[in-house]
C-alpha cells in the first residue's frame, strides 16, 4: 500500500502472511529491502487478507484512522532510511538503533509487540489482559502514544478518568502494572531514560484497591452443595465448583488440566498454573483427595482413565493455547451462571468461581490454621498475596463484639 525506494534500499508496507494470528488475521509490517537481505518492523496492526486488499479503497472512519497510523510508521522508518542512506552509514544495525527514538517509542506498537510475544509462549492469559490494558489507555490517550509523555501527571489523568468511569483502583491497578512492565522494558533496552520513569517513591504509586470478600461459611457452603433445582446441569457445574474448593481451592483453570496421574497415594499434586511461567520457583500443592472429591470425579469424570488423560473432559489436551484458554473460559462462565441462580435462590451474594477459593482459605483461618501453612496450601510464595483472600471478621463476629457495648 506504501513503498518507497532510496538508492538500493525499497520500503514498503506489507501484509505477512507467514503466519497469522489465533483470529486468522496477519500481521501488517514495514518491510525493508537491501542487497537482497530483509528487515521487518511490527506496526501493531493485524489484517485479514481480504481486509488488507480493500484497505486502500477503504473510506470509513475506522478504516481511515488504520491508514494513517500504518502511514505514520511507514514515514518513520522512511525518513530513517533517507537520513542513513544521505550519510552513507545506512546499515540494518543502524537502522534500528535510529528506530529506537522513533517506533518504539509508540507505547501501542510496545504493547502489540509484547502481545505477539506472549501469544507466541502461549501466554493467552497474560496475552488478554495486555489487550484490555491497550484498549484502556488508547481510549483516554489515543492510537499513538509516546513514551515520553507517560509522566506523573499523566498517570494521575489516567486514574481520575478511569475513577469518573466507575472503575475500581483494583481494576485501575491491573492496567497500570502492565504498563510499568512495557516501561521497564523500555528502560532495559534503552529507549526510555530511568530518569523519565514515572513509578516508585516520591513519584507516582499504583493504588491498591481492597479486593472483594468473597468467602461463604460452613453452613452457606452446605446448602450449596445441597442445593439442587433438579437439572443435571445446575448439579454438574455446583459439583466443579465443589471440587475446586475442596482441592485447596484451586482455580478452575488448574482442575480442568488435572490428569490422572496427579492422583498419587490418596492425593492430588499440582503445579498452578498462574505462576508456573513466571515464579522460578515451582510451589507443588498437595491436596488430600476426599471421599466427596472422589465421589464428583466418579460422577462427572473421564471415562478414559489413563494416567495421562484429564480427570475432568472438557480438554483433550490437543489444543492450541488460545483453544485452552477459551474452552476454560466457557466452563467458567456455564458454572458462574449456574451459581448465580443458586446464590440468587438461596440468597447468596458473590457466589461465584472465585468464592471456592476466597473460602477454603478463611475456613483454615476460623479453624486456626496459621497463615504460613494457609499460604502453603494455596501454593503462594508470599505470605501478602494470601492476606489479600482472608475475609477479615464476619458478621456475627462484629455482632459479637458490638454487643458488648449495649447495655451503655
Amino acid at each position: 500500500m506504501f513503498s518507497n525506494q532510496t538508492g538500493e534500499i525499497y520500503i514498503c508496507s506489507m501484509l505477512d502472511k507467514r503466519r497469522a494470528n489465533p483470529d486468522g488475521d496477519f500481521p501488517v509490517k514495514i518491510r525493508v529491502t537491501y542487497k537482497r537481505d530483509r528487515i521487518y518492523f511490527v506496526t501493531g496492526k493485524y489484517m485479514s487478507e481480504k481486509e488488507w486488499e480493500a484497505l486502500p479503497y477503504s473510506k470509513g472512519q475506522v478504516k481511515q484512522t488504520l491508514k494513517k497510523d500504518i502511514q505514520a510508521i511507514f514515514d518513520n522508518v522512511k525518513n530513517e532510511v533517507i537520513k542513513l542512506n544521505a550519510d552513507g552509514s545506512f546499515s540494518f544495525d543502524n537502522l534500528n538503533r535510529q528506530l529506537k527514538k522513533g517506533i518504539s517509542e509508540t507505547i501501542n506498537v510496545a504493547f502489540a509487540a509484547k502481545m505477539e510475544a506472549l501469544t507466541k509462549t502461549g501466554q493467552i492469559g497474560t496475552k488478554i489482559s495486555y489487550e484490555c490494558a491497550l484498549h484502556s489507555f488508547e481510549s483516554f490517550a489515543g492510537q499513538s502514544i509516546q513514551f515520553q509523555s507517560i509522566t506523573i501527571d499523566w498517570l494521575k489523568r489516567y486514574e481520575r478518568s478511569l475513577i469518573s468511569d466507575g472503575r475500581t483502583y483494583t481494576t485501575i491497578g491491573f492496567y497500570l502494572r502492565c504498563l510499568r512492565a512495557i516501561l521497564n522494558d523500555a528502560i532495559r533496552a534503552g529507549v526510555l531514560k530511568q530518569s523519565l520513569y514515572p513509578f516508585g517513591v516520591g513519584r507516582y504509586q499504583i493504588q491498591t484497591g481492597e479486593s472483594r470478600k468473597l468467602a461463604l461459611s460452613i453452613d452457606q457452603i452446605k446448602t450449596v452443595v445441597n442445593y439442587t433445582d433438579g437439572l443435571e446441569a445446575t448439579n454438574r457445574y455446583r459439583d466443579l465448583w465443589y471440587f475446586s474448593l475442596l482441592c485447596n481451592g484451586a482455580n478452575f483453570t488448574d482442575v480442568l488440566k488435572l490428569r490422572f496421574s496427579d492422583i498419587r497415594n490418596g492425593e492430588i499434586t499440582f503445579i498452578r498454573q498462574k505462576t508456573s511461567r513466571t515464579s522460578k520457583i515451582k510451589k507443588m500443592i498437595i491436596a488430600t483427595l476426599s471421599p466427596a472429591m472422589q465421589t464428583i470425579i466418579t460422577t462427572y469424570g473421564n471415562p478414559n482413565i489413563a494416567p495421562n488423560s484429564y480427570i475432568f473432559p472438557y480438554l483433550t489436551g490437543h489444543e492450541t493455547p488460545t483453544e485452552e484458554k477459551l474452552k476454560v473460559q466457557d466452563i467458567v462462565r456455564r458454572t458462574n451462571k449456574r451459581l448465580a441462580k443458586i446464590g440468587e435462590s438461596l440468597g447468596i451474594e458473590g457466589l461465584n468461581t472465585y468464592s471456592a477459593r476466597h473460602s477454603y482459605t478463611n475456613i483454615l483461618l476460623q479453624g486456626g490454621a496459621p497463615v504460613a501453612l494457609i499460604a502453603d496450601q494455596l501454593g503462594h510464595l508470599n505470605i501478602k498475596t494470601t492476606q489479600g483472600y482472608l475475609a477479615g471478621f464476619g458478621k456475627d463476629e462484629r455482632k459479637k463484639y458490638s454487643d458488648l457495648f449495649k447495655d451503655l
